[in-house]
């Protein structure tokens, strides 16, 4: 990805702080001010992404030429960039944790202009990876153990939107997605059934099913809401004891419209009259973790969900507000004091407590430096520009999610936002260090 795809304002401030010689160390933290009104937590994600960027982050040619002409950079500042890389530290909340308001979940400490040039692409790979976990993580919780599968391509704001949706859905627990790139990028388990389009064009619905059965015979599923779903789930129940003379098995049905719940329970009921009761009910079409909710208390037979639009755009939901912010310059702490944006000043760890039964307890944030009041949740990623060793795979990553999301408190596990109910608390020493700076900077 081009190292130009970022923000003018982050190039001018390189050419500032270099006309002052401002290089010192810098520690910018990641951060959410506040939740989105429809969530409890959020689920961290997109650290890959972001230490790849900064990893291999460098100007080509042809982006400092494009500079040059753009007029207002020094020669100075074209001849740095040629030699530019990150040479900075990391640490961050491993991917698939759990996290809240005020609490950094990614810490760079570099030189003051490689810090501030990498904002706005890790604000840009975080918090969307960030935002699509934490909608998946939603949609989990409210599936109950059964089958997700991501089918958002089409909806998503763009195709590296779509890939890192798929991949946010994966490591927050969906089982797989449609996409095909993603299986190739992550390993992730790839799905797919047959379009309304194939159905039309054939002469009628039976010669439709037959012809796909036999050219995917590895447990094909059937689309049947076309013309009419139950007639098509009745030509289905016929087609399955030829099919099967021919060794294909036919794994089960696709709804995408109309009464999901209604069709379900009749599509059951055919399927089991028939003998076919390991025949599985997939379904799609408009659906969140709300309606998934409802049609789960509603005893619908549904074994599996596709879920698109709402999942790929976080559509209740389509932003957070995260940000990145300078916490401390040549070794001194800073701290904005907007209205309605003030920051906690200096470097900062976030600590972790669990109730006896191993749920979520509470938070703390603190100094860095501060005695540990529980698990530490800032682990260190990246030295001196290269990434360490011990950083999570994907699937750790998403095995981590997945005990998070365990060991949330009922509350917590709710759809139903509920404010208060995890406390977060701030140290006693970073009051008092606010307190300092403020002082200072008045």
């Amino acid at each position: 990805m081009s190292a130009l795809l970022t923000d003018l304002y982050q190039l001018t401030m390189l050419q500032a702080y270099l006309h002052r010689g401002m290089v010192e160390p810098a520690v910018f933290e990641l951060f959410v001010r506040k939740l989105p009104g429809q969530r409890s937590f959020l689920v961290a994600a997109g650290l890959e992404q972001a230490l790849d960027f900064l990893e291999t982050l460098a100007f080509t040619d042809r982006e400092i030429d494009w500079l040059a002409r753009q007029g207002g950079f020094s020669d100075e500042l074209l001849a740095r960039l040629r030699e530019f890389r990150f040479t900075g530290d990391v640490d961050a909340m491993p991917e698939g944790t759990v996290f809240f308001p005020d609490e950094p979940i990614l810490r760079v400490t570099a030189p003051l202009p490689q810090a501030q040039l990498a904002e706005s692409r890790l604000l840009n790979i975080v918090h969307l990876q960030t935002l699509i976990a934490s909608k998946a993580a939603r949609i989990v919780l409210a599936g109950r153990g059964r089958q997700l599968v991501d089918f958002g391509m089409r909806r998503a704001h763009g195709a590296e939107a779509a890939l890192f949706a798929a991949r946010a859905s994966w490591l927050a627990g969906f089982d797989g997605s449609a996409t095909a790139e993603a299986g190739l990028q992550y390993g992730i388990p790839v799905f797919g059934t047959m379009a309304h389009s194939f159905v039309q064009a054939h002469r009628s619905e039976r010669e439709a099913f037959e012809n796909f059965a036999r050219a995917r015979p590895a447990r094909p599923v059937m689309l049947v809401d076309t013309y009419d779903t139950e007639a098509a789930v009745a030509r289905v129940i016929e087609l399955y004891p030829a099919l099967e003379a021919e060794g294909i098995r036919i794994a089960g049905v696709r709804l995408d419209s109309g009464d999901l719940a209604a069709h379900a329970k009749a599509t059951r009921a055919m399927f089991d009259a028939a003998g076919l009761s390991h025949m599985i009910v997939f379904a799609s079409g408009n659906l969140d973790e709300h309606r998934i909710a409802r049609l789960l208390a509603d005893e619908a037979p549904i074994d599996g969900f596709g879920v698109g639009t709402a999942l790929d755009t976080s559509s209740d939901a389509p932003t957070i507000d995260a940000v990145y912010k300078l916490q401390s310059y040549a070794g001194v702490a800073r701290r904005k004091r907007s209205e309605g944006k003030a920051t906690w000043p200096g470097i900062k760890q976030v600590w972790r407590r669990y109730d006896a039964n191993g749920f979520l307890a509470g938070d703390r944030v603190g100094l860095a430096d501060e005695p540990a009041w529980g698990e530490a949740l800032l682990q260190p990623c990246m030295r001196a520009g290269r990434r360490l060793p011990t950083i999570p795979t994907l699937d750790e990553a998403r095995a981590h999610c997945r005990a998070q999301l365990a060991r949330l408190p009922e509350a917590l596990r709710r759809l139903e936002p509920a404010p208060g109910a995890f406390p977060v608390e701030i140290s006693a020493r970073l009051h008092a260090l606010a307190r300092e700076v403020d002082a200072a900077t008045s």
